[in-house]
Parts: structure tokens; sequence; C-alpha cells
């Protein structure tokens, strides 16, 4: 019998009052109905929690689909599964401290086609703290173009945000949705990933005219 594999979560929790992004309103987490009003509705030593959640979609670790960029692109409800679910994986490590832009992979282009491929920064550790939203690393649009062309599944990365946030400009953004490959961003706890090897999921909930959405991100190594 094979040995089974095990599960890592590389997703940040949300919680109430948490900042993904400088300037973005934090997640409102609340009963809708507590425990206690509850027991006036059911029998006897029946009681239940059913809880509001009020967000924007850039909360914690979360996906993006091309509709998030593109007008006319895919939404969330439209990504196909296959897109999502049970990816070969291939981690990619980097050290933010020799540079922040990441603009060449030391890989060759077979390796990457059909595999989510998540980029192992670190940037993590600093995660609800100041130092998250300065200097973070990013990929620059070539390595986006090489990851488009080499048929990469999807990308995922470790810090504040794929691009550069130095200007309006999102040219990571741009190649990969523009050919329909998901972005995972804020992901955390991609050191205990082996390099190659593990099936990764990140699968958001299907909402029509949303590109955006949290996921529990996980591999199974």
């Amino acid at each position: 019998m094979a040995t089974p594999g095990r599960f890592i979560d590389v997703s940040q929790t949300v919680e109430h009052g948490m900042t993904t992004y400088k300037g973005f309103p934090a997640p409102v987490i609340c009963d809708w109905l507590s425990r206690e009003a509850s027991r006036a509705k059911y029998a006897h030593g029946t009681e239940f929690q059913i809880g509001k959640i009020e967000m924007i979609a850039n909360t914690g670790t979360y996906i993006d689909s091309p509709f998030h960029r593109y007008e006319n692109g895919k939404d969330l409800s439209a990504l196909p599964l296959e897109s999502l679910a049970n990816l070969e994986c291939l981690v990619v490590r980097v050290d933010p401290a020799v540079s922040l832009a990441i603009d060449q992979i030391p890989l060759t282009a077979s390796q990457f086609g059909g595999r989510a491929v998540l980029f192992h920064t670190g940037w993590d550790r600093h995660w609800r703290s100041d130092a998250y939203f300065e200097g973070h690393p990013y990929l620059t649009e070539r390595a986006a173009v090489w990851l488009a062309k080499a048929g990469a599944a999807l990308v995922g990365i470790d810090s504040l945000n794929i691009d550069s946030v130095a200007s309006g400009e999102r040219p990571v953004h741009t190649v990969l949705l523009e050919s329909e490959i998901p972005i995972v961003e804020h992901m955390c706890g991609l050191a205990a990933l082996p390099d190659e090897g593990s099936r990764f999921f990140a699968v958001p909930v299907k909402v029509r005219g949303f590109g955006t959405f949290p996921v529990r991100a996980f591999a199974l190594a």
C-alpha cells in the first residue's frame, strides 16, 4: 500500500480586523445569529451559531482570475477546476536579499508546463507587520512572459503582490491573466513544501461576477 501524503496549509488565516493591504478595509467577522439568541428558536439544549463576514475580495490568501484584470475574462465561476486543484507543483526558492525583482528563473521551460509554480521568498514572516508592506519581492514582466510561454498552469507568491507596486502598472497580472493563468498572492509556509513532487490546491467559492476571492491553499506532499 502506498504511503499517504501529508497536507501542508499554505494560506493565511482570515481574522477580524486584519490588514491585507494598507488602505483596504479589514474584514468584519461577527455573529448574525449568536448561540444565546438561537436558544429561543430551537428545542431545549439545541443551539447554533450563524456567522457573518463583511470583506473585500482581496483578503488574506486569495486567487485572481482573468476577470480581475480583464472585463471579458473568466470570473471565479468560470475557472475550470483543472486550473485550481490537484496541480503538480514546482517551488522556486528566491532570496530577496539578493534582489527584490525576480527577473530570471534558473530552471528550464520544460519543467513548468502544466504546473503550479510557487515562488518562496520567505516574505510571509513579515505578515501583519509594517515590514510586510515595504519593499516586497515581486516578479518582473520578463519573468511573467517566460512563465506564460512555458505553459505554467498557476503562479503564486508569498509576498504582498506578484507585481511591484511602485507605480500603477501591473505587468505580471496583465501577462498571466491574459494567458488565463490564475495568480495566488499572500501565501505562507512554502518552506515546508518540497521543490517538486507535491500536488497543489487553491479553490475559491464559485462566485459569478467576481475576479478575486480568498482560498484555503494547500499542498499534498
